[in-house]
């Protein structure tokens, strides 16, 4: 697999901000370049799921990670929906890889059927037709035969389809305990190194 140096995290409107969120945050503690695009309903669920009133503005919400967070100069960057200047909207310069966390089926649908209406939706594309890594972490329940048949497809074209289903063989005690689990595999798919929670088969938990 090809190293994996920047990697753009997408929010969308699905439930479970809170995977986005650990997923930067491990993201930049790995020392990985991170790039941030977010949506206007994102920004609901995150007040709803989480209490959080996230900035309007991009250079607002990277302020507000920046302070969250602590990374380093130069190694995070926010753009805005329709920031078409931005490199990833470009296979000239694109990301090594990209995460949408969580994905909307919305948004899904339309990166599966190459809209590109937005930042987000394009950067998707250009991952695809690039041939780089995208993975999608979809949250609904239950799923349509639309939603399916959207899913498949864009598995065919290669890319990973992660919803956020935790485990419990690793007997989480909390609710960010099943967070983890899902970033964790999130990580594995970008071979990026981790220690959220134990291997299949160790016995111990080896956590952050």
């Amino acid at each position: 697999m090809t190293k994996i140096d920047t990697v753009t995290v997408a929010l969308t409107g699905a439930s479970g901000l809170p995977y986005g969120l650990r997923l930067i945050e491990c993201l930049l503690r790995a020392g990985k370049r991170v790039w941030v695009m977010y949506s206007q309903a994102a920004q609901v669920v995150a007040k709803q799921e989480m209490n959080l009133t996230l900035p309007s503005r991009p250079e607002g919400f990277q302020q507000w990670l920046q302070e969250r967070y602590q990374p380093a100069d130069g190694q995070l960057a926010v753009f805005g929906r329709e920031a078409w200047f931005a490199p990833p909207a470009s296979g000239s310069n694109p990301a090594d890889a990209m995460v949408i966390c969580p994905c909307s089926m919305g948004t899904l649908a339309a990166v599966a059927h190459g809209m590109s209406d937005n930042l987000i939706e394009r950067a998707a594309d250009v991952m695809i037709k690039e041939g780089r890594k995208l993975v999608l972490v979809p949250r609904e329940a239950p799923l349509s035969v639309i939603h399916l048949e959207n899913m498949l497809k864009l598995a065919r074209l290669g890319v990973c389809i992660l919803p956020p289903s935790p485990g419990f063989y690793t007997h989480p005690q909390t609710v960010a305990d099943m967070v983890d689990f899902v970033v964790a595999r999130i990580l594995d798919q970008l071979a990026v190194p981790h220690q959220l929670l134990p291997r299949w088969g160790e016995s111990h938990h080896a956590g952050e």
